[in-house]
């Protein structure tokens, strides 16, 4: 229904953005990715995917057209909701998505949240012939290291997971190694989790 949704960024995290469109603000859940490219600009577009169910109208909003073809390819696959599906686009880019499928990485996919052995075989048999090459290359945001672990435990915890786990993993990679950009710092968590 919707193609894309364009306006002033009013508020950003890396889960989801509100975009003011002539005085009414639409809640968008987005990928850590599309966060990564949005985060710093006033004005901005985001393809839309729109998801109706019986309680809820959710919108789902996408820094390129390419990850939106890939998340519509991704729950199209069964076991592979629209929460699962972001979580994906969140831990790995579009490129890095992709080229798992073609070359038939399946540790690789079932290194993501809730995506087990079977899962991860059935998006690649599904999506193999469907995916094409393209990508988004992904752009990094310097922070100061305590905003970038607010930022993306906020995040994780958005996503679904406990808080004192998501507590734990970010103090151990903090720890062991320097990471600058609340994107990256996300796809190490996601890694852990």
């Amino acid at each position: 229904m919707y193609e894309y949704i364009k306006g002033e960024l009013v508020e950003a995290t890396p889960a989801n953005a509100v975009v003011d469109c002539g005085g009414v603000g639409y809640y968008i859940h987005i990928s850590v990715n599309t966060y990564s490219k949005i985060a710093s600009q006033n004005q901005v577009m985001l393809y839309i995917h729109q998801i109706v169910r019986e309680d809820a109208h959710l919108l789902y909003g996408f820094f390129s057209k390419e990850e939106r073809s890939l998340f519509r390819a991704l729950i199209s696959v069964s076991g592979i909701g629209a929460n699962t599906a972001n979580v994906m686009l969140s831990s790995m880019s579009v490129e890095e998505i992709t080229g798992a499928i073609l070359t038939e990485n399946v540790n690789a996919i079932k290194s993501v949240k809730g995506i087990g052995v079977k899962t991860a075989q059935r998006v690649i048999i599904e999506l193999k012939d469907k995916v094409g090459k393209e990508g988004v290359p992904v752009e990094g945001l310097s922070l100061s290291t305590s905003a970038v672990r607010e930022e993306a435990q906020a995040a994780l915890v958005m996503l679904g997971f406990a808080r004192a786990q998501v507590t734990k993993t970010l103090d151990k990679i903090l720890a062991s190694e320097k990471v600058e950009t609340v994107e990256n710092l996300i796809k190490l968590a996601l890694k852990h989790l």
